[in-house]
């Protein structure tokens, strides 16, 4: 992590210098551009019947419901290019659509991937990005299957859309919970958002001296967190081995009190979410410390953490508490009762969503 500043600043030298040896895009032209970022990725799937190539994809249709969603990535608005490497921008870009897909309890199979640069990006930096993106494939066994390439005023944007499949019985919807039912999430919340106080704080200083390289070796968790975040394809596994199927979930991708606040208004109840059942790794204390921030509020609004939070029926409690991997943090109760936060003192507040809101005015 000590040169992770050093390497952004080469690249964005290495962007921006017109003396510096680059391919550009132009000489490529775009069915040349696609042909040769895309020659090296590998089919999987058997429903992948043509991928990259023709006018348009072919899939095998199944027994199976198809899943569909998409997301789109702006410079300046979801990524700082100032710290975010483009091979994990490539690899993060994938990341939170598959999430999407593992949070509807569903397999991820096919992405699309669209993307718009400007002439400062030369074929160099594309080929980094879709380094990134072809390690998330990999990683997740996915298909690369069509997309599109086109130019771009000012900066880089990138839209994914992911394709998953899944039973019609096992599908989990957000307006499924019921009362009594267990709130569960997966994995520990926070990380992502300090990680990304934490760049910004190096960037500050990096620009006030340039030759001064931080030491981030406190913060490689967190900054991992942030820049290459895992969706949690496991969690759907291990769910099915414990024989628990979820009435509600979603993915943590804008704060943990937004995120119970869609099941709850989609499924017309209310919770209790217990404070002190939070999960929270040890950095993330320290560096709330460290940035006097209180470690519950970065949990419940700090967002891009992309574990599950879900529900269960309160009879597959004995099946879920001790997993290492889950944590129970409430319950479902009536709608009236509201959506309430209980304190480590015992007090209860009310539950508010400060998480991002990409629609927010900002001057």
């Amino acid at each position: 992590m000590e040169g992770l500043f050093s390497r952004c600043v080469y690249l964005c030298k290495m962007l921006e210098d017109k003396n510096q040896s680059r391919t550009s895009l132009a000489e490529l032209g775009e069915f040349g551009l696609i042909n040769h970022i895309t020659k090296h990725f590998k089919v999987s799937h058997k429903t992948t019947v043509k991928a990259v190539g023709d006018d348009a994809a072919v899939l095998e249709s199944s027994e199976k419901q198809t899943l569909i969603t998409t997301d789109l990535l702006i410079e300046g608005v979801h990524f700082d290019l100032s710290y975010m490497p483009l091979k994990h921008l490539g690899y993060k870009a994938v990341v939170v659509n598959l999430s999407d897909v593992f949070a509807m309890n569903g397999v991820a199979e096919q992405i699309t991937v669209s993307i718009a640069v400007s002439n400062r990006f030369p074929l160099e930096a594309i080929e980094e990005l879709y380094a990134g993106i072809q390690l998330a494939c990999e990683t997740y066994t996915i298909d690369l299957i069509g997309g599109d390439t086109t130019s771009s005023t000012k900066g880089i944007l990138i839209s994914v859309t992911a394709v998953g499949k899944a039973s019609k019985e096992e599908i989990v919807y957000r307006n499924g919970a019921k009362e009594t039912d267990l709130i569960v999430v997966s994995g520990d919340l926070g990380a992502a958002y300090l990680g990304l106080q934490v760049l910004e704080r190096e960037k500050q200083v990096f620009k006030v001296n340039p030759k001064n390289q931080p030491d981030l070796d406190n913060y490689t968790y967190l900054i991992e967190r942030q820049l290459k975040p895992e969706a949690r394809k496991d969690i759907s596994t291990l769910l099915k081995e414990m024989d628990v199927q979820p009435t509600a979930m979603i993915d943590i991708s804008d704060g943990l009190s937004s995120e119970i606040m869609h099941i709850c208004s989609q499924s017309e109840v209310g919770c209790k979410i217990y404070e002190d059942k939070i999960p929270l790794d040890p950095q993330v204390i320290s560096a709330c410390e460290e940035f006097d921030l209180d470690s519950t509020m970065v949990a419940l609004s700090g967002g891009e953490d992309y574990e599950l939070l879900f529900t269960v029926p309160i009879a597959d409690f004995e099946k879920v508490k001790g997993n290492p991997h889950l944590s129970i943090i409430g319950h479902i109760t009536d709608k009236v009762a509201g959506l309430n936060l209980v304190t480590r003192a015992g007090q209860e507040l009310e539950l508010k969503a400060q998480g991002w809101n990409a629609l927010t005015n900002k001057e």
